[in-house]
């Protein structure tokens, strides 16, 4: 792929990706009332269009279900709902939300509006076990029974959280959110392909065709993980993907080889690394 194609696939892909790698801006959002029904016809929740995606006020979309306690803490922006099975934490400005532990991808950041904290429906409707349907004449249209979220300690695979989190970290420390969850995108695609092994761990330390991770070669992938990494590798645990097609990536400024580059697609550049399929 020659310079030119490269820089405009890459600004190509920035302009598709700019709503979700944008900074946070409330000030500039515009919001729509919606109701939210369950599948009776009866109302379940109101809620706001914002920026295409509806939301709901997290505090009375679970109280809707559930007997609840919520606190706010406004000095970390930061939304409690506790329930006697359940304990959802979100925060203003990030975009996922923490439910028993686990962590769940919003697709757009949680956001305070009108003084309360406010999360897509789809998210929402996760942390009680509802599912979510939408009908182009009623709008978004709730189904199921409250279930709290299995916790995480006993959703997620110890084994799978430890190396994910741990590659993770190693290879894309210091870039953001949305960067590390593509880097374990990367890792997740492998186990899932025919040519690489089918574990996290067999996919890190590969080498059938040489050394696959350079954390591998230096040795970081024993250092502790950053607790964004942590989140990042739970979050694609909770099968959040940016794509399920892309196998590699690579810092172009300290790469030291060209393979991927001159024999893979380049499908998306975010911080200082480019994926590939």
């Amino acid at each position: 792929m020659t310079k030119f194609k490269r820089g405009a696939v890459c600004l190509m892909l920035l302009a598709l990706m700019l709503p979700l790698i944008s900074m946070y801006t409330a000030a500039a959002a515009v919001y729509t009332p919606t109701t939210i029904y369950r599948d009776d016809g009866s109302v379940y929740s109101s809620g706001k269009w914002v920026e295409g995606i509806a939301y709901v006020p997290l505090d009375s979309f679970i109280s809707s279900s559930v007997k609840i306690t919520a606190k706010y803490d406004s000095a970390s922006s930061t939304m409690k709902v506790i329930a006697n099975d359940l304990t959802v934490t979100a925060t203003v400005g990030t975009w996922y939300i923490e439910a028993n532990g686990r962590y769940f991808w919003c697709g757009a950041p949680v956001r305070l509006i009108d003084g309360r904290v406010y999360v897509p429906v789809r998210t929402a409707a996760k942390t009680v076990g509802l599912s979510v349907s939408y009908d182009a004449r009623r709008g978004y249209i709730l189904s199921g029974k409250y279930k709290a979220p299995v916790s995480g300690s006993l959703w997620y695979d110890a084994d799978a959280v430890y190396w994910l989190s741990r590659i993770i970290s190693a290879e894309s420390r210091g870039e953001s959110l949305l960067g590390q969850i593509a880097v374990g995108n990367v890792v997740l695609n492998r186990v899932r392909h025919p040519a690489y092994p089918n574990t996290i761990w067999g996919v890190i330390f590969d080498k059938n065709y040489g050394i696959q991770f350079q954390p591998v070669a230096n040795g970081t992938i024993y250092q502790s993980p950053t607790a964004l990494s942590v989140i990042a590798a739970k979050i694609c645990l909770e099968g959040y993907s940016l794509s399920t097609e892309m196998l590699y990536f690579m810092n172009p400024r300290i790469a030291t080889s060209s393979w991927i580059e001159k024999n893979c697609t380049l499908v998306f550049v975010i911080g200082n690394h480019a994926f590939y399929k």
